[in-house]
């Protein structure tokens, strides 16, 4: 039959006022640094998974996840399309033509990535037509080399709807009236904002019109964008696209272009995360600070329940639940905050710029513009786990002092 006395005596010890404040405010201070540990580790974890989501969902939404590229284009693309679909894992798959050029509008000059797109296919593979702003995407369609710009590239060239952009090829054309550099004037019918640093370096157009515009053979194009419901399996998905697809066609994925601030989100979520739990460490610290002066405060006591029959290892569990007790109070306050903290954040953050007059994140620094925030409650269990097991952990030590009292030496002097 299991024995609660211990548990009844050490949730009273864990309640109870003491004579001595100073053991009363070391207890306290646990309490707070636990709370405080806790509470912080799930804010910033929450804030690095905002920085993950906005990753993923803006970058990596306007990048393609995947490219098969022709050497040097494809020949036949909608029947090679057709069997990219067939590849388990594909949910999209779109031409592709790429060229790097020099905008000019006036006297102002803007360099970007100049794309060639078929506007009723890249909506399945981009988040493009979800952050049109002005114009629209099918408006591509509509006339001939019509362009879409970056609502901060637009601004750069002091452009609006309707005006004439220049478009410059790093290429030359050879005539009788010499080497000319060529170019290629475009109507802007449209732009786009995904408050990132996309916005100031892409540019699109018809596919059409980039195919004519790079002088690619009719019915040919440079590549196929593709698009996977799992992006974290786009490296290798790839490769079996391209063992599938005739022809010595060259891949690449969002791992080789943006994948370095994917890994370094990551790479710093974990290092934050483990410093942070140092926080918890040292609340868990005072802890047995706070225990080893109780025993030391309750040796009379200690003595008096082992003369009336408790064992040993029942006097070691009055103090480890009286650890516990202290432990599982600040961890559920630092949960409580925590979890609070986390779901408003953007809120907290966007009301102090009000306040202060300024902008903590500043879209031109950093690829968005305001704090983001998701909660993982993956994240919050690992972190209430850990804190257990380290409050556990914390009261071994005072705990077994506690059962190795001697009586009669404790009660020699009362």
């Amino acid at each position: 039959m299991i024995n609660f006395l211990p548990v009844r005596i050490g949730l009273r010890y864990a309640r109870a006022k003491r004579k001595n404040h100073f053991i009363s405010f070391i207890s306290f201070s646990s309490i707070a640094g636990l709370a405080l540990g806790v509470a912080v580790l799930i804010t910033v974890l929450s804030v690095m998974n905002g920085f993950d989501r906005e990753l993923r969902q803006r970058i990596l939404g306007m990048v393609p996840h995947a490219t098969l590229w022709g050497t040097p284009n494809l020949t036949d693309w909608q029947e090679e399309a057709e069997i990219v679909k067939t590849i388990k894992g594909v949910t999209g798959v779109a031409p592709h033509v790429q060229a790097q050029v020099m905008f000019q509008s006036g006297s102002n000059v803007h360099g970007a990535l100049l794309n060639g797109i078929e506007p009723n296919l890249e909506a399945k593979i981009s988040i493009i037509n979800e952050h049109i702003v002005s114009g629209s995407l099918e408006a591509l369609n509509e006339q001939s080399f019509g362009i879409i710009l970056g609502q901060q590239l637009a601004n750069s060239l002091r452009v609006k709807l309707g005006d004439k952009v220049t478009a410059l090829l790093p290429e030359a054309n050879v005539s009788i009236a010499g080497i000319t550099p060529r170019l290629k004037r475009f109507t802007l019918v449209g732009t786009f904002e995904v408050g990132a640093e996309l916005d100031s370096s892409l540019a699109y157009i018809h596919i059409n019109d980039a195919v004519k515009l790079k002088r690619i053979p009719k019915g040919q194009i440079e590549a196929l964008r593709i698009e996977f419901d799992d992006l974290f399996q786009a490296p290798f998905l790839i490769w079996d696209i391209a063992r599938a697809v005739p022809g010595q066609n060259r891949v690449s994925d969002w791992t080789k272009t943006h994948g370095n601030l994917f890994q370094a989100i990551q790479m710093e979520k974990t290092m934050i995360g483990l410093l942070l739990l140092l926080i918890i460490a040292v609340a868990a610290f005072n802890i047995v600070s706070t225990l080893v002066m109780v025993v030391t405060d309750k040796q009379t006591d200690i003595a008096i329940l082992r003369t009336m029959g408790l064992t040993s290892t029942q006097v070691m569990w009055v103090f480890i639940v009286q650890g516990v007790f202290i432990g599982t109070l600040g961890t559920l306050v630092g949960l409580v905050l925590g979890v609070t903290m986390a779901l408003n954040v953007s809120e907290i953050i966007a009301g102090l710029e009000s306040l202060l007059n300024t902008q903590f994140l500043n879209s031109d620094v950093y690829f968005i513009s305001y704090l983001p925030s998701e909660l993982n409650w993956q994240d919050v269990k690992v972190i209430l786990t850990s804190a257990f097991i380290m409050t556990v952990t914390a009261t071994i030590y005072p705990a077994w002092r506690a059962s190795k009292v001697q009586p009669a030496e404790a009660l020699r002097y009362e």
